[in-house]
């Protein structure tokens, strides 16, 4: 299991369009994702749980991956945030 946490930058947060980038990203993945933002965690896979966080510009979240390619999957979602969840950002 990888930990990794980060801070989200972007001015809309983790709303709407982002969010769906972020979600169809995580699916490329065989891990289980979740995102914790303080005492809740949700599955980064879902729609709802993501947008049920309020994630806004300057929250700090944690990526928890668990599985074959955690890794891999931290990683590229972290540098998706980096890039303030553009959707070129992994090019």
């Amino acid at each position: 299991m990888l930990v990794r946490a980060t801070v989200i930058h972007n001015d809309v947060g983790l709303h709407a369009r982002p969010a769906t980038y972020f979600i169809q990203k995580a699916n490329e993945f065989k891990s289980s994702i979740s995102l914790e933002v303080g005492e809740r965690r949700v599955n980064a896979k879902s729609l709802l749980g993501v947008l049920s966080l309020g994630v806004m510009s300057g929250t700090e979240l944690t990526i928890i991956a668990d599985g074959p390619d955690e890794e891999v999957a931290a990683e590229t979602l972290i540098r998706l945030i980096d890039n303030n969840l553009a959707e070129n950002s992994e090019e």
